[in-house]
C-alpha cells in the first residue's frame, strides 16, 4: 500500500502545495476580520478535496484495471485512500497552524484552547464527510462523486449539530465546549473507521474499475 500511497502524493502534489500555500495566506488574512484559529476549520476540508482529483485521475486512465493485477490486495486500494485522506486532512491542520503561530508570536488573541476548539471542529467535519463521500467514490461515477462530496460536508454539518444536541443532554456544551466537541472527534474518528471496514467487506468482491 506504501507504493500506491506515494503513486497519489506524486500526482497531487501540486494541488497539495497550492492549498498549503493558500491556507497559509488566507490565514494571515483572516487576522485582519476572524479570529486566525478559525481558518483550522477550513483547512483539512480544502487539503482533502486532493483525495477526490485522484480517485478522479485513477478512473480517467483506468488505473483501477491495472492495479488489480497487481500484488495489492482491494481492501490495500480502498484502504490508502482512507489513509490517503487522513494524511491530507492532518496536513491541513498543519499548514493552518503556520500562520497562527506566527500571530502568535505578536500578541494576537490565539490560545491554545481556541486552536483545540476549531481544531476538533476540522477535522469532526472532514471525517464524517469522509465516511459518507469515500464509501461513494467507487460506487458513483467521476461527477456524481464529486457531487456526493460537497454534500457530505452539509450532511457532516448536520451530523455534528445533532450530535451537540445529543451532547448536551448529558453535560451541558456551554459550560463544556471543549470536551463536547474532543467527544465528537472521537465519534468521527470511529465513524471514520467503521466507514473503512464496511468498505473493504462491499468492495472486496466487487469491481471497483
Amino acid at each position: 500500500m506504501k507504493g500506491v500511497l506515494l503513486k497519489d502524493l506524486y500526482i497531487a502534489k501540486s494541488n497539495i502545495l497550492v492549498t498549503v500555500v493558500s491556507l497559509v495566506v488566507l490565514g494571515f488574512g483572516l487576522s485582519f476580520l476572524l479570529e486566525t484559529s478559525a481558518l483550522l476549520v477550513l483547512a483539512p476540508v480544502a487539503a482533502t478535496t486532493s483525495v477526490f482529483i485522484s480517485i478522479t485521475s485513477d478512473a480517467g486512465s483506468k488505473w483501477n484495471k491495472n492495479v488489480i493485477t497487481m500484488p495489492v490486495s482491494r481492501s490495500q486500494i480502498i484502504g490508502e485512500k482512507f489513509a490517503f485522506y487522513i494524511i491530507l486532512a492532518v496536513l491541513g491542520i498543519a499548514a493552518a497552524l503556520i500562520p497562527c503561530g506566527i500571530l502568535a508570536l505578536f500578541s494576537f488573541d490565539i490560545t491554545i484552547g481556541s486552536l483545540c476548539l476549531y481544531g476538533s471542529i476540522g477535522l469532526s467535519t472532514t471525517l464524517l464527510a469522509g465516511s459518507i463521500s469515500l464509501p461513494c467514490a467507487y460506487q458513483f461515477d467521476a461527477e456524481k462523486s464529486q457531487i456526493v462530496f460537497m454534500m457530505s460536508f452539509m450532511a457532516s454539518t448536520g451530523i455534528i449539530t445533532a450530535l451537540v444536541l445529543l451532547t448536551n443532554l448529558f453535560i451541558p456544551v456551554k459550560d463544556n465546549i471543549l470536551l463536547a466537541f474532543h467527544i465528537i472527534l472521537v465519534i468521527a474518528l470511529i465513524t471514520f473507521f467503521l466507514s473503512y471496514r464496511i468498505s473493504v467487506k462491499v468492495y472486496q468482491k466487487s469491481d471497483i474499475t
